[in-house]
């Protein structure tokens, strides 16, 4: 009896353990039809993936050059051109103003324009060396560009032509966007109807251009500081931000803010009080493109209270 049932037991078992082979074969070989579906390689349940986190860009400081709308290594012109902030020369001499309106001290060719000089020089190596980060096209001609917080270079010339640059911050009030024309050593920045917008936070003077060469703008409503290793010349339009050349700087029909004239971020200081004059500056664009119906009492008269004949009435 006992050698029947242990013949018995043994048989159970070995049927048993036939079973969760059998069962074991099946699992393996569905694994196997899986991972063959997958390529051969183990997937694991899908994951959500992790935001990127945003690109973090210091712009080398301007020393003492930060103080000045406008520095120049030759010579400085200004005609029919309102400046707000400091305007200096060296190792030139020579500051020219015809109809021109500057809101600053004007340092030309005195020390403290020389160490201003010498700082922004320091600085405009500093840039030279910066890495990029992102590319720029050659030409942009009736563009719209959506660029976010980054260093965006091309090794020769780039011109911006009827386009609208976009720098979108993402909410990020420390945003710096720094742009390289010319990494190649030579290359030129021309801007012709031009615009630089700015819609979700982020400092206007917190944008850095250093260029080569010259840089040219036209018509257009520019944002950010110009390092240049050559001339800078704007000619009507707005420029808010530094003009820093290694050459000369002329204006013509254009209004200059610096970074330090506007109050550090860019923005004119405005008062709008009563009969007080323009400032020239207008918030929100509120003449909407007609300087007739400006909001900065342009054409107006004071009134009791407000202005009168200034917003088109």
């Amino acid at each position: 009896m006992n050698t029947l049932g242990n013949n018995n037991k043994e048989r159970h078992l070995a049927t048993l353990a036939f079973s969760t082979g059998r069962v074991c074969l099946t699992l393996a070989l569905a694994l196997v039809f899986a991972f063959s579906l997958a390529g051969g390689v183990v997937q694991a349940a899908p994951l959500a993936a992790p935001l990127a986190a945003p690109l973090t860009v210091t712009a080398p400081g301007l020393g003492s050059a930060s103080s000045f709308a406008v520095l120049a290594g030759s010579a400085v012109t200004c005609t029919d051109s309102f400046v707000t902030g400091d305007v200096g020369v060296y190792p030139g001499t020579a500051v020219t103003q015809t109809s021109c309106t500057i809101t600053g001290k004007v340092h030309a060719g005195d020390g403290v324009a020389k160490q201003a000089y010498k700082d922004f020089l320091n600085a405009y190596d500093q840039y030279a060396d910066i890495p990029c980060t992102g590319s720029l096209d050659t030409a942009y001609n009736g563009t719209t560009l959506t660029l976010t917080p980054g260093v965006y270079c091309n090794d020769a010339d780039v011109t911006f032509t009827d386009t609208t640059l976009t720098l979108d911050a993402q909410g990020d009030a420390n945003a710096v966007w720094i742009f390289k024309i010319g990494t190649g050593g030579t290359g030129a920045l021309t801007g012709t109807n031009f615009s630089v917008v700015m819609p979700n936070g982020g400092a206007l003077c917190n944008v850095y251009w250093w260029v080569a060469e010259a840089a040219t703008m036209t018509d257009s409503n520019f944002v950010g500081t110009i390092l240049a290793g050559a001339a800078i010349t704007i000619t009507r339009g707005t420029f808010t931000g530094d003009a820093l050349a290694k050459a000369a700087v002329t204006m013509k029909g254009a209004n200059l803010v610096g970074c330090e004239g506007g109050n550090g971020n860019g923005h004119h200081l405005c008062n709008q009080g009563v009969g007080n004059g323009p400032e020239r500056c207008d918030p929100g664009n509120s003449n909407q493109g007609d300087p007739s119906n400006s909001n900065d009492e342009n054409g107006g008269t004071p009134g009791n209270p407000g202005r009168k004949g200034g917003n088109g009435k």
